[in-house]
């Protein structure tokens, strides 16, 4: 397969120029100007080429609750967010806690040939808080663990699970969450797990990822604990978590207060914060009428990340993309998220002045449940390519500027 996109302006976290990029055997293979194949080739002059987005955080029901979301809509959203890698939670039925199903989810995505994917298997076993047996029968693909969802409640539970997966190489990913706090206080409940998660981490040397981070006392004692040399901790936060405050739209961690607004856009422009991860959790909308917490935000996370980050001049373009490209890719292992030889042929074509108008009604996903129906921002991801293959386009775009030169 051999792809040539002419005349874009390209940006990644290390490059700003005009160039032209081609992609041969999944890679990309040349980026120079007035390069000339006889191949496909796509006309992008006065659009913006960046890498395709890697989601550190998502979930896409399948097995056992498809009815919200499966593997096909998923990376159908995904494709259409800008997405061309996925790293999917566990809370599945059954719950990702052997090979079995990691694997029926593995094959499942590579028969759809939509997105990769990366299947979490859970730190406990099935959820239930305190067995670790499991985690000796994963094979080395599975490179992250997690609870999330819930967080571990045991202390001792937490340690040796990141014990085994300091000793097998892995990334334990902690939703922080004290448990029987929750109920009481959910602010202190976040805080007093990150802290413990992170002493933790540092004790047994383990890889330690702390997601939709959400209040600024947690972004304060990360933070700290990067000042401290503490290179084997991460962090992400969401698109809703930097954009919304003071809102009872249910999200678990939930929504917080405009000062958390601030500290959580202040880790990012500092570089406390590694990640942006979606934690796209579709819903039905009666399991929303029932309380059922999470946002579909795999198609707008783009958008709400450009309008609410670099058009507010927070960050430039390049810190977006390292945000949800390059940071991501690199924490999970990935050879994606830079315009650079070599690299995965993974990239977006957006439209950065093109005004939106979210709609949930339109999303590809089967979950409609979003807070942003209404709102316009700025930016329209116009293809998505994977290893140089079009995977994604708006139907006006790909009539107007793709061609076979052939």
């Amino acid at each position: 397969m051999e792809l040539l996109i002419k005349g874009a302006h390209l940006i990644d976290g290390h490059h700003a120029f005009n160039r032209d990029i081609y992609m041969k055997d999944g890679k990309i293979e040349e980026i120079g100007e007035d390069l000339e194949y006889d191949c496909h080739w796509v006309d992008a002059d006065g659009l913006v080429l960046l890498p395709a987005f890697v989601d550190i955080h998502a979930h896409f029901r399948d097995p056992g609750f498809t009815h919200k979301e499966d593997l096909m809509t998923g990376g159908m959203a995904a494709l259409k967010g800008g997405f061309t890698f996925v790293n999917l939670m566990g809370n599945t039925n059954p719950v990702c806690s052997n090979m079995e199903t990691i694997r029926y989810v593995r094959d499942k995505a590579r028969d759809l040939d939509l997105v990769q994917v990366h299947q979490c298997a859970s730190i406990t076993d099935s959820f239930d808080g305190k067995t670790l047996a499991h985690l000796d029968d994963l094979d080395n693909d599975v490179i992250m663990i997690t609870d999330d969802g819930k967080g571990v409640t045991s202390p001792l539970t937490m340690y040796r699970a990141m014990e085994k997966a300091r000793d097998k190489g892995r990334i334990v990913m902690a939703h922080a969450e004290e448990m029987e706090l929750t109920e009481i206080d959910y602010r202190l409940s976040e805080n007093l797990e990150t802290v413990r998660d992170i002493y933790l981490a540092k004790h047994t040397g383990a890889r330690l990822h702390l997601t939709h981070v959400s209040t600024r006392e947690a972004m304060d004692e990360i933070r700290r604990a990067k000042a401290g040399g503490a290179d084997n901790i991460t962090c992400d936060v969401t698109p809703h978590h930097i954009s919304l405050w003071d809102n009872d739209y249910r999200v678990n961690p939930p929504i917080r207060e405009k000062e958390d607004v601030e500290a959580l856009i202040e880790g990012i422009r500092d570089g406390t914060v590694d990640a942006i991860g979606t934690d796209h959790a579709p819903h039905t909308q009666e399991d929303k009428k029932e309380g059922s917490p999470g946002i579909s935000g795999i198609e707008t996370a783009f958008g709400i990340c450009h309008t609410y980050l670099v058009k507010a001049g927070h960050i430039d373009m390049g810190q977006l993309v390292k945000l949800m490209s390059e940071n991501p890719a690199r924490i999970l292992g990935l050879n994606k998220g830079r315009l650079q030889s070599g690299y995965d042929g993974d990239v977006v074509l957006v439209d950065l002045e093109k005004e939106m108008e979210i709609n949930g009604d339109d999303f590809v996903s089967k979950g409609k449940n979003t807070p942003f129906s209404g709102m316009k921002v700025k930016g329209e991801i116009l293809m998505t390519i994977r290893g140089g293959s079009i995977k994604y386009l708006t139907k006006e775009y790909g009539k107007e500027r793709v061609y076979d030169n052939r």
